[in-house]
Parts: C-alpha cells; structure tokens; sequence
C-alpha cells in the first residue's frame, strides 16, 4: 500500500472504549493493519483489528473480538515474510495464542502454567522471539518469567492446531516482573531481559539460567514499568521508572550507569520505543501528551532536546514504530490511535 501520494500525514481511528495495548502486524501483505486492546476495569474487553483502507484513506475495524480483563499487551506473530499462520498473541490473566482471518479471529490456544490452582498470576507482558517465532517470554506479578514454546502444526500445507508447552520457569526478580524483552545480542535467540517492581533490569540467557546478571538498578528503587532494546544495536537497551518523567538508556557493556537521560516530558513518561531502522533514534510518549523523536549519537554527551515533538489530544498511553515501515509511529490515547508520518 502507498500512501504516500495522499500526503496525508496523521491517519485517526476512534474505538469505542479507552485503547491501551497495541500493536502493528509485520506481515508484508498487511502493511496498515493493528490490533487495539480495550482497558475497561470489568471483566468483559474487547480486541479489534483495525487497517487503513488505502481508496478512502480511513481506518476500518475488520473484527472484534472478547477478551477477558484488558489485555497488558498484543503482539503479532514477527513474521515479515507471511510463511507462518496469521496468529495474535495476548497477555492478561493468560497468554492466548489467537488466529486471525479477514471475517473472525478465534482462539488457538490458552497457555497456562498454573495446573494446578484455581489462582492465575496476572501476566504483566511478554515477547514474541523475531528470529524463532517458536518461543515467547511471559512476565507475571508472581515474580517469575515463563518461556513457552509453539508449536504451529504447519504439516504438510494441513492448518493444524497452535500449541504451546512450558520450556522454563525462572524466579527472575525479588518481586513482580513488569516487562520482559528478548535481546538480538549473540543471534537474538536465548538472551532476554527483565525490569519489575524491585527496581532492577536483569539479563538472562536460556542456555544458562542458572545465573542473571543485574545491568542496572534504579537508585531509588522505584518500580521499573518497561524496557525496550535498540533494534541495530544490542548493546544498548532503554527502560523508565514508574511516574518517571524521564527515560533512561543503559549499555549493557558499561552496567549499573545510564549513558543517557531523555528528561524533557512534563509527566509520566509511559512508552518508548526504539526506530526498527536507525540505532540512534528513539521515541519517548508520555501524561503530558507529548510523543518526542530523540536523536542519541551525542552520548555519552548529554542529549539536551529532542530532534521532533508532536502533542497529542490526551494523556498518549502507548506507543509503537512500525517495525516493517520506518515512517510511521502509531500512538493511542483515549479512546484513539493515530498514525503518524516521521
């Protein structure tokens, strides 16, 4: 799809409810396409598939879906070249493993690790592994992470059923796990990090999980909500403190001093994410409305300003750079998501 002779550059899409979790697919087919999760406090949410429709220039929900309790967070299946099935991953009180088509999207499987309880540990987030589209990493307030393997049943052409089986449990912080992020360090497939409310970012590798190594600690302790690694460069890696308004940068090569500091927001910084083509740009959203593109090559230089800002309508509660489509950031606040053109 070419958009680029509309010279549109924001594209708006008003869902009925509050948006929180998001996420664009990477399949080349489906260039304009996200997923939407609802964050009503009830037990019933709502998921919907949205895509640009490119003769009216207007988002269009393809379909709705159920959900129970909003979900923490969606990922596509990270698979640009289209060889595995179209499938939707979810966290909330689960991982889900969702199939989508153009008319329905239907559940595949529910992985649960907690046989044997009536008690589930809320699962915080988690990470779709981009070279092995096998293995997902779950994080839960219950302190542990969980690596699952998939097993898409691609048998000779025959849609067979998704399933999944536990590879690994690990108590990986002192107390809840809030986010979880394989690394692209050492072929991108057994190196992860974790951040949760103890305040730490820890590293961990599924080919020795006897130890983790901690990279980096808040030096108030506060609760660290979300960690992001730099697509080109592994060595770098981003994370932010709950009710933080800055972001810092670490280099997992120089551990426990942030090389930079990206303070310029005036409330609570609540997303980053890192360019999928460029090591040195990264975008921070924030309360204060504001989605700022920040240009780090001057570190360990201190990075003064951002080299791009857009104000929103509302307090932006996530955000996401197109993976397959550097130009495009989307971000959600409200009950809407925008595009944008960078």
């Amino acid at each position: 799809m070419s958009l680029h002779g509309k010279r549109k550059e924001i594209y708006k899409y008003e869902a009925p409810w509050t948006v929180y979790a998001m996420n664009w697919t990477v399949r080349p087919d489906k260039r304009f396409r996200l997923a939407l999760g609802s964050f009503v406090e009830e037990y019933s949410n709502k998921v919907q598939i949205v895509g640009l429709e490119e003769e009216s220039s207007e988002f269009v929900c393809g379909n709705t879906f159920d959900h129970p309790y909003p979900t923490t967070k969606i990922v596509w299946i990270p698979d640009t070249k289209g060889v595995y099935p179209d499938l939707l991953a979810t966290s909330g009180d689960y991982l889900r493993i969702w199939r989508v088509s153009d008319t329905e999207t239907r559940l595949e499987c529910l992985l649960n690790n907690n046989k044997n309880s009536d008690f589930c540990a809320p699962l915080t987030s988690f990470d779709w592994n981009e070279v092995d589209p096998n293995l997902l990493g779950t994080s839960s307030i219950d302190t542990t992470c969980t690596i699952w393997g998939l097993e898409t049943g691609q048998v000779l052409g025959r849609v067979g059923l998704v399933t999944g089986h536990v590879k690994t449990q690990l108590i990986a912080h002192d107390k809840e796990v809030y986010d979880i992020a394989f690394s692209r360090a050492g072929g991108g497939r057994d190196m992860f990090a974790s951040v949760g409310a103890d305040g730490s970012v820890r590293m961990f590798d599924l080919r020795h999980l006897e130890h983790s190594t901690i990279i980096y600690e808040d030096p108030h302790r506060h609760p660290l909500l979300r960690l992001c690694w730099n697509k080109q460069d592994p060595n770098y890696l981003a994370t932010m403190a709950m009710n933080s308004l800055e972001a810092v940068i670490l280099d997992v090569r120089v551990p426990c001093t942030p090389v930079a500091k990206l303070n310029n927001h005036r409330a609570s910084v609540n997303g980053i994410a890192w360019a999928p083509h460029s090591s040195c740009h990264i975008c921070t959203a924030a309360d204060d409305h504001q989605a700022l593109i920040w240009d780090i090559q001057q570190m360990p230089r201190a990075i003064e300003d951002p080299i791009l800002a857009y104000t929103a309508e509302g307090e932006i509660n996530n955000i996401q750079w197109a993976s397959t489509q550097p130009d495009w950031i989307s971000i959600c606040y409200n009950n809407c998501l925008e595009i944008l053109r960078v």
